[in-house]
């Protein structure tokens, strides 16, 4: 798979391709990228990129002609408009063009999932009061938000959806790691554990106004071995989780069959003690 990145400032994106597991998925060749620094496609010496908005009003509006000159040069030309997306014969497909705005569509792990599937992105990063609406309307296939707050670098949140996506590609992440994550089966994570089995930790008593050290242990179903407990554990815990702290996550997936019947079960369980609790 391969990320097109249109950015004014390219070394945001080439600091985050140059670590970590992406660097590895980047030498094995599973993931490409290049950035595209949209002022080398400004029409003066002074590499303009931004100007005022018709109209009035406050801040700067990223120009639509460096814009347009940096995705042609990324292999995109304009939708045509009333094809439907048709490609005309002997033309080169087009990428899919993604524009990271805060009005755009909430992004998340379902999406993820199908632009994973996708041979290439390309991610148009926007800065002061965004892009020339012109722009939007010809080459953008899709506006995405990664949450609702504004961010004043565009580059974050087109990096947000490049991790979210790129670790979902074949081969870059074992697919073992991705079955039980937050999100999948409509459900958070459980809780992790490690070494050491015994962990002091200080704790701060509010009444007596004093820090105490407490003694906490792994579970110990972690430590049985018997693997269909801690399945279950597991399972219990990701809808406990789920429940306190999500629980549009638990009414979308009962809404849409998602759950299995232990997994109901314990959705049952879990809302009649907290019941009781309240």
């Amino acid at each position: 798979m391969k990320f097109t990145v249109l950015t004014l400032f390219p070394e945001i994106i080439d600091a985050y391709f140059a670590s970590s597991i992406m660097a590895r998925a980047l030498e094995r060749g599973i993931i490409g990228y290049r950035a595209l620094n949209i002022r080398d496609f400004a029409l003066d010496r002074h590499k303009s990129c931004d100007d005022a908005p018709y109209g009035g009003g406050p801040g700067m509006l990223m120009l639509a002609e460096p814009l347009r000159a940096a995705l042609e040069a990324a292999g995109n030309p304009p939708q045509a408009s009333g094809t439907s997306g048709v490609v005309p014969s002997g033309a080169e497909p087009r990428r899919t063009v993604i524009y990271l705005s805060p009005s755009g569509r909430p992004f998340d792990q379902e999406r993820a999932r199908k632009l994973a599937a996708l041979e290439e992105l390309i991610l148009i990063c926007g800065r002061y009061e965004g892009i020339d609406q012109r722009i939007i309307d010809a080459y953008v296939d899709e506006e995405l938000s990664v949450g609702d707050y504004v961010l004043s670098s565009g580059e974050v949140a087109a990096l947000a959806v490049i991790d979210s996506v790129y670790r979902l590609v074949d081969r870059v992440i074992t697919p073992e790691s991705l079955e039980e994550e937050s999100f999948s089966g409509g459900l958070l994570e459980y809780p992790q554990y490690t070494r050491p089995e015994i962990l002091d930790i200080l704790k701060f008593q509010q009444v007596e106004a004093k820090v105490t050290q407490v003694e906490t242990r792994v579970p110990e179903v972690l430590l049985s071995g018997h693997h269909e407990n801690i399945r279950r554990w597991r399972l219990k815990k990701r809808v406990e989780k789920t429940l306190a702290v999500r629980p549009d996550l638990i009414d979308r997936g009962l809404r849409e069959g998602r759950f299995d019947a232990e997994t109901v079960k314990f959705i049952e369980e879990g809302r009649d003690e907290r019941d009781k609790s309240d």
